[in-house]
């Protein structure tokens, strides 16, 4: 059974950006564990509307949105 992460360990909700100068995106909810422990996670990119997932361990490294 796949352990889900806390709630407060996702920022879901929160804008982000990849990297310092990248495009935006908001952060979903939790959607798979990976065999080396980390999660994707749904994110969506308001610019386009493109709905895809992302590596939590990523995310938490990610600056938010200004």
């Amino acid at each position: 059974m796949q352990h889900i992460p806390d709630t407060q360990t996702i920022p879901t909700g929160s804008i982000r950006t990849f990297g310092q100068y990248g495009i935006p995106y908001i952060v979903g909810t939790p959607a798979e564990q990976l065999p080396d422990g980390d999660w994707l996670v749904n994110i969506e990119l308001p610019e386009s509307g493109e709905k895809t997932t992302y590596r939590l361990s990523k995310i938490v490294c990610d600056p938010k949105a200004n």
